[in-house]
């Protein structure tokens, strides 16, 4: 009979990514004795196959994209090769760099981490089976921090060689020639623009009829026609239901459809799969609706003691979101009563341009009967913009008719994820499009977009 190690404390967190990681060390901030179970690298998905070296790949996209357009800043240069290996190895430096520090984080906050797969036992008590043996871990709360996998859809021929998810897609030692795509999401899309950027012939397939069908049309339809003009091609409004391969490569199979597209590779990039389903999450008896754990706005689940966050409860599946739910989640667990503004939660797209949102659009506050009026600034008004030979794009904001407050906005240009935090803080404190048509901007500076959208709002842009 083997022995079995024994550990007490008074928060088990049950996953190692954005929201666990950032529940143990605001818990151990608070005072508590922390151990954190995770099966694979700390981290999760984000940081080791995910948010971190997708955006590292997507660096590389942006110099070459410099590089094809030296000539417009007087500079005679071109490409005379592109070394894989480098760029997938600086990938795995920064992964690598980035991890180290975390581990030193959890270290310095006096947490425990054991790597092994943990299973619950008893409300209570965690089984973690470790390289080194069975471990115990006997605790007062526990957080739930899972997180998600690739989605696998039931399309014949999608377990062939040739067909990867995004963790295959990080990972591979050749850039192909072809490559398509299921899925024109966050994931497919940000793919799509490091491997066109590479020299790939890439093919989107969307099931619906628009790419990032969760984003305001407006955005996506001028996205689409720029993507377009770069030379990725879209199938829209298409189902795949079949994947063969041939002498000549894979073979994908569309609805209505005589001729398969044909591609060396196939990314399947149709969304994510909430790690909530365990056989010891059901026999303890958290409650889970559509795969999603459910709990309150204070990240209690049903059961006692047991709080979750991050992808494991469904929603909006981004990292920054899963470090705030962590964050609440240890402080609840910890006594104190917080909880999140979900109205104001940024999402980034990182393709070129990139798409940045935050709040409502137009058509949701319309469904919710709020009279709206939305300003607009086109980047090819913007000095700065023009400057780096960043024409394309624009800054929408959408304010409440009657009050003027900002209640949502949308970015499509460069460097919208970090333009968008000006208006997410606007959003989360209900500031007028008034006073940051009034807040004195730096000049030059793509930030004057926001500002002008705002004064656009409230019929006193300058420059438009």
């Amino acid at each position: 009979m083997n022995n079995i190690k024994e550990m007490s404390a008074d928060i088990c967190v049950l996953g190692g990514g954005p929201a666990g990681y950032v529940a143990a060390i605001r818990a151990s901030q608070l005072g508590a004795k922390v151990v954190v179970i995770e099966e694979r690298e700390i981290g999760g998905t984000c940081l080791n196959r995910g948010c971190i070296p997708t955006k590292a790949l997507l660096k590389t996209s942006e110099v070459l994209y410099l590089i094809n357009k030296a000539k417009e800043f007087g500079i005679d240069s071109s490409i005379s090769s592109i070394d894989t290996n480098t760029l997938f190895n600086r990938k795995d430096r920064v992964v690598k760099s980035l991890r180290m520090g975390l581990e030193h984080l959890l270290s310095k906050n006096g947490i425990d981490v054991l790597n092994g797969r943990g299973c619950i036992e008893t409300s209570g008590r965690v089984l973690v089976k470790a390289q080194e043996g069975d471990i115990g871990v006997k605790y007062s709360k526990l957080i739930i921090t899972t997180g998600s996998g690739p989605l696998i859809p039931d399309i014949p021929g999608i377990t062939l060689a040739g067909v990867i998810t995004s963790d295959e897609a990080l990972d591979l030692k050749d850039i192909p020639e072809s490559i398509a795509i299921i899925g024109a999401g966050a994931i497919g899309m940000e793919f799509a623009t490091f491997f066109h950027s590479l020299g790939s012939k890439v093919t989107m397939i969307e099931f619906k009829d628009t790419i990032l069908p969760n984003e305001d049309r407006e955005v996506t339809a001028e996205l689409l026609k720029i993507m377009k003009r770069q030379g990725v091609k879209f199938k829209l409004d298409a189902k795949v239901k079949e994947i063969r391969e041939s002498q000549k490569g894979l073979e994908t199979y569309i609805e209505g459809e005589e001729n398969p597209l044909l591609s060396e590779k196939v990314l399947v990039a149709v969304g994510r799969k909430l790690k909530s389903m365990s056989p010891d999450i059901v026999s303890l008896g958290v409650k889970v609706i559509k795969g999603a754990i459910v709990v309150n706005e204070h990240m209690e689940t049903n059961v006692d003691g047991v709080y979750a966050a991050g992808d494991v409860i469904g929603g909006s599946l981004l990292a920054h979101l899963a470090f705030a739910e962590g964050r609440v989640a240890a402080e609840n667990a910890m006594g104190i009563r917080s909880r999140l503004n979900y109205n104001a939660v940024p999402a980034c797209v990182y393709t070129n341009p990139e798409v940045a949102s935050v709040g409502m659009n137009e058509e949701q506050a319309k469904e919710k009967g709020i009279a709206v009026k939305a300003g607009r600034f086109d980047f090819r008004n913007n000095g700065r913009a023009l400057c780096h030979g960043e024409r394309e794009g624009f800054v929408k904001v959408i304010t409440e008719e009657s009050t003027g407050v900002i209640l949502g906005a949308r970015i499509l240009g460069p460097h919208a994820s970090e333009l968008i935090s000006e208006l997410t803080l606007a959003v989360s404190l209900g500031v007028r499009a008034e006073a940051l048509s009034e807040l004195i901007h730096p000049h030059p500076a793509l930030a004057e977009a926001v500002m002008e959208a705002c004064g656009d709002a409230v019929g006193r842009a300058i420059h438009k």
